[in-house]
C-alpha cells in the first residue's frame, strides 16, 4: 500500500513538475485535435473547481479525510491486495493533490478531453485532471467494488424488506 501510494506521488508530481516547466499559465497544447490537449490550469478549488478560492479550508478537509480513511481502511479487506491497491491509490493521489495545495496554493491540472464546437470556435469537455485525480477516482471505484463484492457474497444475507 504504501508503496503504490509513493509511486502515485512520485509521478504525480513528475508530470505536474513537467507541466509548469514546459508550458506557461493557462497554456494549452492540443495533442490531438478535437479531442485532447496538455493545458497548465491551477485549480484553488475541489473537483470541477468547486469552492473556488478555498485552497487554505480544503487542505484541511483533505487531511481529514486522509486521516479517516487511514483509520477505517480495515472495514475495507485493505489487508487483501485488492484493498491495498485501492488504498495506495487513494493515500498516493491525496498526498499528491495535497503538496500541490501546500506548495503552490492550488493544484495543476493538465489532461483535457474536450469536443471543439463546430462553426463557434468554443469547445466543450471533461474538466482538466491530473494524475492524482485519476487515482482518487480509481482508488474510490475500486473500494465500491470491493464493497459490492463483499455484501454479494455467498453466505451474507441481504437486509430485510420493512
Amino acid at each position: 500500500m504504501a508503496a503504490l501510494a509513493l509511486a502515485v506521488l512520485a509521478v504525480d508530481q513528475f508530470t505536474k513538475w513537467m507541466v509548469v516547466h514546459s508550458l506557461a499559465p493557462d497554456e494549452e497544447r492540443v495533442i490531438i485535435p478535437g479531442f485532447f490537449k496538455f493545458v497548465h490550469w491551477g485549480n484553488t478549488g475541489a473537483a470541477w473547481s468547486i469552492f473556488s478560492g478555498n485552497n487554505s479550508l480544503l487542505v484541511v478537509v483533505m487531511l481529514l479525510a486522509f486521516a479517516a480513511l487511514f483509520l477505517t481502511r480495515r472495514h475495507f479487506d485493505a489487508d487483501r491486495l485488492p484493498g491495498q491497491i485501492a488504498f495506495g491509490l487513494l493515500f498516493g493521489g491525496i498526498a499528491g493533490n495535497l503538496a500541490d495545495r501546500l506548495a503552490r496554493h492550488q493544484v495543476v491540472d493538465f489532461i483535457r478531453f474536450y469536443a471543439q464546437l463546430r462553426g463557434t470556435g468554443g469547445e466543450i469537455g471533461f474538466p482538466a485532471f491530473n494524475v492524482a485525480d485519476t487515482a482518487i477516482c480509481s482508488g474510490v471505484g475500486l473500494i465500491f467494488l470491493i464493497t459490492w463484492r463483499s455484501d454479494r457474497a455467498p453466505g451474507k444475507e441481504a437486509p430485510a424488506a420493512k
